[in-house]
């Protein structure tokens, strides 16, 4: 490993010793969980950001969380860095043999690569299992919904086209006024999850991650209302009518980001 990489973890396992930091050293897997998710929302507003310098300093942090999880297993007898480092590099060889293989493919698509993946993986798994086991519980519900979708439709359950998938959201819909009229609340709840899970289709379809279109549009709605407090003044939001915050919403629509 190189000298920068070395030292990273003679620090991790200095903070976590018996002269260490005291925070340090009390984590464990379950209690670094948020933390990890946490640097990894950081790397995307970095991405988002297209700062450099600052996308540089989130992966860092990242990789961090990463050594501290195999410091903290490396404890307990489980595995270390070095194990984790070799399993990663065994596995992406062994999944790539059109890169790797000693009569790699010179001419082969992506589209084509997904499917060899995806081979490699059934192969690899117990009998039995499911193509969907591998998504993540934890996952946001929007991205876990695309995920899903993603796996099925990769051994074939899947829409051919996204224009074949809007129907869906148009029943769906209706459904969902269906059940405003005249369903319970869990009726309600149902159909808008089907309302929402035929949009991610679409979303996918037209190769459009839905957990980062919403993220963005969260991000333009924050900052256009920010705008329109800053129009609103001293006095505020509250009492204004509803057509004029219309018309400072349009407004910061039409007005460049901060």
């Amino acid at each position: 490993m190189s000298v920068a990489f070395d030292q990273l973890i003679t620090v991790m396992a200095r903070l976590r010793g018996e002269k260490g930091c005291p925070w340090d050293k009390e984590q464990t897997h379950e209690s670094l969980k948020p933390f990890l998710i946490e640097e990894a929302y950081e790397v995307l507003d970095a991405i988002d950001s297209q700062n450099k310098a600052s996308l540089c300093e989130e992966l860092g942090d990242l990789l961090f969380q990463v050594v501290f999880h195999a410091q903290v297993a490396k404890e307990r007898g489980e595995f270390d860095i070095e194990e984790i480092l070799k399993g990663t590099t065994h596995k992406m060889t062994r999944r790539h043999p059109h890169v790797f293989a000693e009569e790699a493919i010179k001419s082969v698509t992506a589209s084509a690569t997904i499917g060899r993946w995806e081979e490699i993986k059934r192969k690899e798994r117990e009998p039995n299992s499911s193509v969907l086991d591998g998504v993540p519980k934890t996952l946001p519900a929007l991205l876990r919904a695309h995920q899903v979708q993603a796996k099925a439709g990769r051994v074939g359950f899947d829409w051919k086209t996204p224009e074949a998938a809007f129907f869906k959201i148009e029943e769906e819909t209706r459904e969902v006024k269906e059940a405003l009229e005249s369903g319970t609340h869990e009726a309600l709840e149902a159909e808008l999850g089907d309302l929402l899970f035929s949009i991610v289709n679409v979303a996918r379809l037209l190769k459009v991650n839905p957990e980062e279109a919403l993220r963005k549009m969260v991000n333009r709605f924050m900052e256009r209302f920010k705008k329109m407090e800053l129009a609103a003044g001293e006095k505020g939001m509250a009492p204004l009518s509803e057509e004029e915050m219309n018309i400072l919403w349009e407004k910061a629509k039409k007005e460049k980001p901060i």
